[in-house]
């Protein structure tokens, strides 16, 4: 019996390497003990959300402030929390931001759903750099978009903006970059979002339909060694940014997210209302209120980075060890190195053998290369060196 479409069906099948390694963790868990398992499949924050987050949770249980103490709220979000995140963005993007400019979502992931859902007809592509997180084309794919990788320039993975000029067609309709990126770890330059930026006003000159320029950054937060996340919503009108306190707060489970346009994008106001009008309507109707009172109360506080630099420079370490070919990452929580061997999803296997758990390039889009999450207790990162040096002398026997 068919019990659910093919379109589904197919998705299921390809469903991504990182969950098919998380669930494989557990398994070698359950076999060899939690401690003799090495887990960087997962980009789940671990470290502990700010000290404050405490009291801003003891405060929201006395108060039970009411209207919208525990019950449905507006479908852009907290009138309050939309103003002060409007302020803080303003900031953040260098840009006029107001609250009307701004929606609250279930997450990034629900803002990036919500928007597709609002913007795409069947058949229209969104142009994205690869490597990519693995879940674009599934979000795109729900409404009839087809996700349209162009390869970055490795090692430091900046996207190669002639490439992608060369890949718009008339059924662009959105560009879609994310820096700190997922898995590669690097940040896009402000030479580069400049040049794409001006490569949709160039294409939006000729058009009715609008190209739109998105940048996806729940990573903004994590740069490394004084590293510029530039703002994109000052290079062109046409510009968005969608963002999220999972991992600045360590509230990936609370599901809050936002995606503010550009003021200046011509009928604006008509294409947040779309937005609104989608998140209410694909299901997710508002985020959670106690999620958004307390990103709210917390909304200038963030975790401890310098835990996350500790485990940069430990992984990097064990990868140099292990002769591992990488380039440095500037933000986020991800390395990317060369897989040894040349073949990805066989050096991952050969990591298995060693209980370390990797996610192939493949699966973003990147073969040959791998990815690691160093969410991870630094004692974790250490112990996991043999097992590289392992995996590596096995590739080696191979040839």
């Amino acid at each position: 019996m068919q019990m659910v479409s093919c379109e589904i069906r197919d998705q299921m099948a390809n469903a991504s390497w990182i969950r098919k390694m998380f669930e494989k963790g557990l398994e070698l868990k359950k076999r060899f003990g939690v401690e003799n398992v090495y887990d960087f499949s997962l980009g789940n924050p671990d470290i502990p959300p700010p000290a404050r987050a405490r009291e801003a949770l003891h405060s929201l249980a006395e108060r039970a402030v009411q209207p919208f103490g525990m019950g449905y709220c507006p479908n852009a979000g907290l009138p309050e929390f939309r103003e002060a995140l409007a302020a803080y963005l303003s900031r953040q993007q260098e840009a006029p931001v107001q609250a009307s400019h701004v929606l609250v979502t279930c997450g990034a992931a629900g803002a990036l759903t919500a928007f597709f859902r609002a913007v795409l007809e069947p058949g229209d592509e969104v142009l994205c750099p690869a490597p990519y997180f693995v879940e674009y084309g599934f979000y795109c794919g729900h409404f009839g978009g087809v996700l349209k990788p162009v390869p970055a320039l490795p090692p430091h993975f900046q996207p190669d903006i002639a490439a992608m000029e060369a890949a718009v067609t008339d059924k662009t309709r959105v560009i879609l970059v994310n820096s700190p990126n997922n898995p590669a770890g690097c940040i896009y330059s402000r030479t580069t979002l400049e040049r794409l930026a001006a490569l949709v006003d160039r294409v939006n000159a000729k058009r009715e339909r609008p190209l739109y320029l998105v940048s996806d950054e729940p990573y903004r937060f994590l740069a490394y060694d004084g590293a510029e996340v530039p703002p994109v919503l000052p290079l062109s009108p046409f510009t968005l940014v969608l963002g999220s306190f999972s991992k600045n707060l360590s509230m990936a489970g609370e599901r809050i997210g936002y995606i503010v346009a550009n003021p200046a994008m011509p009928d604006v106001a008509v294409l947040m209302n779309a937005v609104t009008m989608t998140n209410r309507t694909l299901g997710f109707v508002n985020a959670p209120v106690l999620g958004q009172r307390l990103a709210m109360a917390l909304l200038n506080e963030g975790v401890d980075i310098s835990v996350y630099n500790r485990r940069r420079q430990a992984m990097a370490k064990v990868l140099t060890d292990a002769g591992i070919t990488f380039a440095m990452p500037k933000g986020a929580f991800y390395f990317f190195p060369q897989a040894p061997g040349g073949d990805d999803q066989v050096f991952v296997q050969a990591l298995l053998v060693q209980n370390v758990l990797a996610v192939p390039g493949a699966g973003f889009g990147f073969p040959g290369y791998f990815r690691l999450s160093f969410s991870v207790d630094e004692k974790v990162i250490v112990k996991s060196g043999e097992g590289f040096k392992a995996a590596v002398a096995a590739m080696g026997k191979r040839h």
